[in-house]
């Protein structure tokens, strides 16, 4: 067969691919035979994000010249070339800032235990909407339902577990798990996971603790550029211990025979991963075509979720110390006056940083911030921090429901011997326990005029210094 001149009648990108099938029915060497001349300047003449691993074609030559190994790119090819089907993908692989738009067509005949077939390429600087939604109608119709159901959630996290319950029937896994990534604190967190009936595999939660992030990251490079990572039997999970020997190790312990891992990911940001374990390998396209539009749709309304709790906290919270502003401050006493909390009794606590004027003239302020953030540092070991809030300048205010005054007083002796930890730090205290909550505004001016007294104590006794 002249495979020259099939891909030269070819417009676009276009090469003969051969797949070495082997009696096991797993393959080997992947080679591109022969290409065009649209396909070879992709690898000579590469435009702008889309550099191979060299710029030099070879004929014939194995595809990992070209490109790092990718277990998606020979899963199309196996399938196409050996199992003799017409494919099509839309993707955007990791290692690249560019959509691909592939066609893998099977050619006839083998020669002996070498299948081949063509492999056509479209290459987009960026997503083709219409190419993105070109999916069978049942998986347009899943992911249809996964969208209304997050633009109408009220409640995103309850919403999210809902959505991550459809996707692992979809995969017909034993689990399905949701995990965000915040790379400032390098931490991860769990947002919604759900289980098979019967499963004896462990919540993540079991799992998830400060070394785990570490963990995480190394999953970009086990992805190796892709757009996910598909491991769907003992020869892809090989490929997975080969470039992951440890993430693989934790994965044996946990249970998982076959795993299929998606990024989340808006513009640069990497949000997290959707990832599911043990699902049936005759699932797996079915599975990384639904996956594919899914995170797409899922990343834009996780990355709109954080930047709204984002929002919430700029506007909520002081940003030198942390703990909650006079904006909430001002709320939460505007929620205490209403008949939500008639029964319940509220006690107030005024705690007022002694020196820090003296601090920032004599010192500066950086020096006063940081008696600031020690100040809210040790409200916090003596209170719980949605109680504490920043009133203004050096002036802290804790309210708490249901605390008796001797509760009260208990921890404001606890909170003057806690300050003795911290360099400089001096606190001028006052107290107020009211029977309403309704009356909490009356507990702020008294603790407030007692705060004052006692601060008039403190510079009596410490004049001179």
């Amino acid at each position: 067969m002249d495979f020259q001149a099939i891909v030269d009648n070819i417009a676009t990108a276009a090469c003969v691919i051969s797949v070495e099938k082997l009696d096991n029915g797993n393959y080997g060497t992947i080679r591109i035979v022969t290409s065009n001349k649209a396909h070879r300047d992709t690898i000579e003449r590469p435009v702008e994000n889309l550099t191979m691993l060299t710029q030099k074609y070879v004929p014939n030559s194995e595809y990992t010249r070209y490109l790092t190994r990718d277990l998606n790119f020979e899963d199309f090819c196996y399938r196409s070339a050996v199992n003799k089907k017409c494919l099509h993908s839309y993707v955007h692989p990791d290692r690249y800032d560019v959509w691909f738009n592939m066609s893998f067509i099977p050619l006839f005949p083998d020669n002996g235990n070498i299948c081949y077939c063509i492999y056509i390429m479209e290459v987009n600087s960026e997503a083709n909407t219409k190419r993105l939604s070109n999916v069978s109608s049942d998986i347009a119709a899943s992911v249809l339902e996964t969208c209304l159901k997050l633009s109408s959630a009220e409640d995103f996290n309850k919403t999210a577990q809902l959505v991550c319950s459809d996707i692992r029937d979809m995969c017909d896994s034993e689990h399905c798990c949701i995990l965000l990534m915040d790379h400032n604190e390098k931490t991860c967190s769990i947002l919604c996971e759900a289980f098979s009936d019967n499963t004896k595999l462990l919540p993540m939660q079991t799992y998830v603790d400060k070394a785990f992030y570490n963990i995480a990251a190394s999953w970009k490079d086990t992805i190796a550029g892709s757009n996910c990572l598909i491991a769907k039997n003992e020869h892809d999970m090989e490929i997975v211990r080969e470039r992951n020997p440890i993430w693989y190790d934790s994965l044996n312990k946990a249970g998982a025979k076959t795993i299929v891992l998606f990024p989340l990911r808006i513009k640069d940001e990497l949000l997290g991963y959707i990832w599911a374990i043990n699902f049936p390998s005759d699932k797996a396209d079915r599975i990384k075509e639904t996956l594919e539009v899914t995170t797409y749709v899922l990343s834009s309304v996780i990355y709109n979720n954080l930047l709204l709790d984002r929002m919430q906290i700029l506007s909520s919270k002081d940003m030198l110390t942390g703990i909650l502003n006079r904006n909430e401050m001002n709320n939460y006493v505007d929620e205490l006056c209403s008949d939500k909390h008639k029964d319940s009794t509220v006690s107030v606590l005024f705690a007022d940083l002694n020196g820090l004027k003296k601090m920032n003239d004599e010192k500066g302020h950086t020096a006063g911030d940081k008696l600031l953030i020690d100040a809210a540092d040790a409200l916090r070991e003596v209170f719980d921090e949605k109680c504490i809030f920043r009133a203004g300048g050096d002036e802290f205010v804790v309210i708490a429901q249901d605390m008796t005054i001797a509760e009260l007083s208990a921890k404001a002796e606890k909170l003057r011997a806690v300050s003795q930890k911290y360099d400089s730090l001096s606190f001028a205290i006052g107290i107020c326990c009211e029977n309403s909550c309704k009356n909490v505004k009356n507990a702020l001016k008294t603790a407030d005029e007692l705060m004052y007294e006692d601060k008039r104590k403190y510079y009596e006794t410490h004049s001179g210094r």
